[in-house]
């Protein structure tokens, strides 16, 4: 695949160039910017583009959680913090991964791996066009059909997809799977994504299937229930 560009968020100079030598020693990775504070970025990403961000958390005027929830221009992130309490947080506003400082480069590797990967599935149409995805679970990977997943649920740095028989744990997360999976797929909770086609009711904040309910957030319940409206005026 091509290069991807990627900027660097980080109000340490120290910080700033160890991730840089990182990057230059990864060959689909391109560095396109630096900056000491998210505002910095923010107006950046206004007027350019980047496909990775390597964000600090930490940082004055306004932290990384800050950034991610307020910009609507923010690239595929890897959050680079010394600070692990923030890590559910992030997780739930859909970054690739959490570093941890000081960061080996192997770890560094992994999370830009897995940022590759997403890109890819994302880009690829023919992902798209077949009916299954194939995820690793454990020690073996298993072929997964679309129809039979009820719903994706978030755990931090893994997720737990649930059919009506049983769960896979795939160390992937919300947003990277949902790249693989078609649009009947939709987000009710920033934990969960839901199989619409397969939801056997919907009571109050509730979705419910067979034997299993998830939440929906008052975030998302708006979204869903336009989509039950567009479905029930087709019929």
């Amino acid at each position: 695949m091509s290069t991807l560009s990627c900027i660097i968020v980080d109000d340490e100079p120290v910080a700033r160039k160890v991730i840089r030598e990182y990057v230059e020693e990864i060959d689909f990775l391109s560095l396109v910017g630096e900056f000491e504070n998210a505002l910095k970025a923010d107006n950046w990403l206004k007027k350019n583009s980047a496909d990775i961000m390597f964000l600090d958390i930490e940082m004055p005027k306004k932290n990384g959680i800050e950034f991610l929830k307020s910009s609507q221009l923010k690239p595929l992130s890897i959050i680079t913090t010394a600070y692990p309490e923030y890590a559910l947080e992030g997780y739930e506003l859909d970054i690739i991964d959490y570093l941890l400082k000081p960061i080996s480069f192997k770890r560094f590797l992994r999370a830009t791996q897995k940022a590759k990967e997403y890109t890819e599935l994302r880009n690829s149409k023919s992902s798209l066009d077949m009916p299954f995805l194939f995820v690793r679970s454990e020690k073996k990977i298993e072929k997964l059909s679309f129809e039979e997943i009820l719903f994706v649920e978030s755990a931090g740095n893994y997720i737990i997809i649930h059919t009506e028989d049983r769960k896979l744990i795939a160390y992937l997360t919300l947003k990277g799977i949902e790249g693989q999976l078609p649009n009947n797929f939709v987000k009710v909770h920033q934990s969960f994504l839901v199989n619409f086609m397969m939801i056997d009711a919907v009571e109050g904040n509730t979705v419910k299937f067979k034997n299993k309910e998830v939440p929906i957030s008052r975030q998302y319940k708006e979204q869903l229930m336009e989509l039950i409206v567009k479905r029930l005026l087709k019929r």
